[in-house]
C-alpha cells in the first residue's frame, strides 16, 4: 500500500491539529474526510466561530463533516461511506467505539505528553503548572478508556524555566506534526509494533492525570511557595491564564490576570499577597518569598507590563488575596 492508496478520514479541532493535517495534504496523503467540530456562537458580537481545522478543509477543499452527535446514523453511515482505512485523531473529543473501531488498520490519537503521563485534556498545561522539565507528544490506538491505547510512537523535549504553555504548545504541534507522518508510513510499512502503556510504568508508578483546567483551578493561592506560583503562572500563560483579586485601598475587588513573573526572589519576612513597590518593579509575597509581576490585565483593560499598570493605578495599600 502507498500513502495515495491509504484512505485516511482526520478528525481535529484547533491550530494544534491544523499542523498535522497540513503536513499530510502537503505529503499527498489521501485525505477522504475531514470531521470536526459543529461551528459555534462566540464573543462579544455574538459571531459565529469556525474550527482551525474547518477553516484549513474549507481552502483545501476538502470533504468535511461537523455532527453534532458522532452516533448519529446519518454521521456514521457517512463515515462508513468513505471507505477509510486509518483514522486520525488530534485535539478533538472522545470518539464512540462505533467509530474509532470502523477503519482495518486502527483509529491513532496524537497527545502532547509522555504517555502514560499526564492523560487527559491539559497535559500541556499541567507539565508545565508541575514544573516538569521534559515533556513530549505519544501517538497511540485508541481504546475504550480515554489516553490508555497502546503507544506507537514517542519523543520527548525540554521545558526551560522561562517557557510558559504558549511556548511549550508551539514546538509540541511541529513535533507532533513530524511523528503523525512519521506514525502514519509505519502503518504503510506494517512495521508498527505497540507497546502498551502498563508495561511501560515501573513498579509501583500510576499513570498521572491531566484533568480539564477550570476558572478555579486557576486562581493563584498565594500561601503556595514561590516556586510553585511561579509554575502555576506560566503553566497557564496567556490562556485561561492563571488570575488573582487586587483589594485596593477603599476595599473594592478587582479581577486581575497575571501572565508573566520573574523567577521566585528570596524576600524574608513576606506577607503573602502583600504588595511591594520599588521603582518600576511590582513585587507580592508568597509563603517562602516573593514574585516580581511583569505582565497583567486588570478585568476590562488590555494586557500590559506591569511597569505600564502602575503609572494607571494606585498601588497605594493594595494587597492581592
Amino acid at each position: 500500500m502507498t500513502k495515495d492508496e491509504l484512505r485516511i478520514v482526520f478528525f481535529g479541532t484547533p491550530d494544534f491539529a491544523v499542523e498535522s493535517l497540513r503536513r499530510l495534504v502537503e505529503g499527498g496523503y489521501n485525505i477522504v474526510g475531514v470531521v470536526t467540530m459543529p461551528d459555534k456562537i462566540a464573543g462579544r458580537g455574538h459571531r459565529l466561530f469556525q474550527s482551525a481545522v474547518k477553516q484549513y478543509a474549507v481552502e483545501q477543499g476538502l470533504h468535511l463533516m461537523q455532527p453534532e452527535r458522532l452516533k448519529d446514523e446519518a454521521f456514521v453511515e457517512e463515515l462508513r461511506s468513505l471507505n477509510a482505512q486509518l483514522h486520525i485523531v488530534i485535539a478533538f473529543r472522545m470518539l464512540p467505539e462505533v467509530v474509532w473501531a470502523m477503519p482495518p488498520l486502527g483509529t491513532f490519537n496524537l497527545h502532547a505528553s509522555l504517555l502514560p503521563k499526564y492523560r487527559g485534556a491539559a497535559p500541556i498545561n499541567w507539565a508545565v503548572m508541575n514544573g516538569d522539565t521534559v515533556t513530549g507528544v505519544t501517538t497511540f490506538f485508541l481504546k475504550h478508556e480515554i489516553d490508555t491505547g497502546d503507544v506507537i510512537q514517542q519523543q520527548s523535549i525540554e521545558i526551560g524555566r522561562s517557557d510558559n504553555v504558549e511556548t511549550v504548545y508551539d514546538r509540541l504541534m511541529v513535533l507532533g506534526a513530524d511523528m503523525v507522518i512519521d506514525t502514519v508510513d509505519a502503518i504503510i510499512a506494517g512495521s508498527v509494533k505497540p507497546i502498551p502503556q502498563d508495561e511501560m510504568l515501573t513498579a509501583g508508578e500510576e499513570a498521572t492525570p491531566a484533568p480539564k483546567i477550570f476558572t478555579e483551578t486557576c486562581r493563584i493561592d498565594w500561601n503556595r511557595p514561590a516556586e510553585q506560583l511561579y509554575n502555576h503562572i506560566r503553566g497557564l500563560s496567556p490562556y485561561p491564564a492563571a488570575w488573582s483579586e487586587l483589594v485596593d485601598a477603599q476595599g473594592n475587588v478587582h479581577h486581575v490576570k497575571i501572565f508573566a513573573t520573574s523567577e521566585p526572589l528570596p524576600k524574608g519576612g513576606a506577607v503573602p499577597g502583600t504588595i511591594t513597590v520599588d521603582g518600576k518593579h511590582l513585587m507580592v509575597g508568597c509563603a517562602d518569598g516573593a514574585l516580581e509581576i511583569l505582565s497583567l490585565q486588570l478585568s476590562g483593560k488590555r494586557r500590559m507590563p506591569a511597569d505600564d499598570f502602575m503609572r494607571g493605578f494606585n498601588l497605594n495599600s493594595c494587597r492581592f488575596q
